[in-house]
């Protein structure tokens, strides 16, 4: 009887300890400086599968995350990101993603923002 007990018991802790939560809150920075910059990467991170929530701060350039740590990792999303044309500090958009970005969106050049002087055309 004390056997069963036993058992049950680290069934029940292990069973606890697999259903915890493993979405992990990130923020990171990601050059950009437009509401256009604003959406391409938010979509990207979104992309990424294990991202629940991306939210890109236009003036900080702080890119907030929830992400399933089971499922990803913030060099993934990083990655998605350089794709999409957004250098972080860790890795750079290559000149062809970079090339491919909207020319009101080329914050290499000038990282001032303007989103005010056009809108979400992309």
């Amino acid at each position: 009887m004390k056997n069963r007990v036993l058992i049950l018991i680290c069934l029940l802790v292990s069973t606890i300890g697999f259903a915890q939560n493993k979405n992990k809150k990130v923020a990171f920075e990601v050059d950009g400086k437009c509401e256009m910059c604003k959406m391409r990467i938010e979509k990207a991170a979104l992309a990424v599968p294990g991202v629940k929530y991306a939210l890109w701060d236009i003036p900080s350039h702080q890119l907030s995350l929830v992400m399933d740590e089971r499922k990803t990792d913030p060099m993934k999303i990083k990655t998605a990101l350089v794709a999409a044309g957004h250098d972080t500090k860790e890795l750079k958009a290559t000149q062809e993603a970079y090339d491919n970005i909207h020319p009101c969106c080329k914050y290499r050049e000038d990282n001032t923002d303007d989103s005010k002087q056009h809108h979400n055309k992309n």
